[in-house]
């Protein structure tokens, strides 16, 4: 029975120098939880982030929950982030949810569907301080239905991963 016990409390302890370790390099994870009633577009999801180094080279990902009934098999976003100074970046980026057969994309479970979309990959940000990405909803409705949730995730880039997958070695 100690032996079971210790184990476990083994087990435990290592599971979490694992979940630990994996998360290192995560700079910034937040969701904003889209309402019930669909996503407006006039509605925008606003993410505040502290940007702490120059040096650092970092991979930015969007991060969409989707429920089983969304219509589409993508979703448009427009992006805007404002830099420290008052810098605005507009982008485009069309984040694929579904394959062509209409098989979801990522993980799930139940009705609700994780993708992570690549949005900047091995990127230096210029400035020190706090950059806002705002993210509003480019699809032709005017209340989009489906979405669960919209993140942002930000990493410090492994350039040894990047470099060899580039061929780069």
């Amino acid at each position: 029975m100690k032996t079971i016990k210790r184990n476990s409390i083994l087990a435990a302890i290592l599971l979490a120098v694992v979940f630990i370790s994996c998360d290192q390099d995560v700079v910034f994870d937040q969701y904003v939880t889209i309402p019930d009633g669909g996503w407006s577009k006039d509605s925008m999801a606003v993410f505040k982030v502290d940007i702490e180094s120059v040096e650092t080279t970092y991979d930015i990902y969007i991060n969409i929950r989707n429920r089983s009934e969304y219509p589409n098999s993508n979703l448009w976003l427009f992006i805007d982030v404002t830099s420290p100074s008052g810098k605005i970046i507009k982008q485009k980026v069309d984040c694929i949810l579904a394959d062509d057969t209409g098989r979801w994309l990522g993980s799930g479970w139940g009705d609700l569907f994780h993708v992570t979309v690549p949005y900047q990959m091995g990127v230096k940000l210029a400035e020190q301080g706090e950059y806002t990405f705002r993210i509003v909803q480019g699809m032709r409705t005017d209340d989009l239905d489906g979405i669960h949730n919209i993140g942002i995730r930000i990493e410090e880039a492994d350039l040894a991963v990047q470099s060899t997958k580039s061929g780069k070695e």
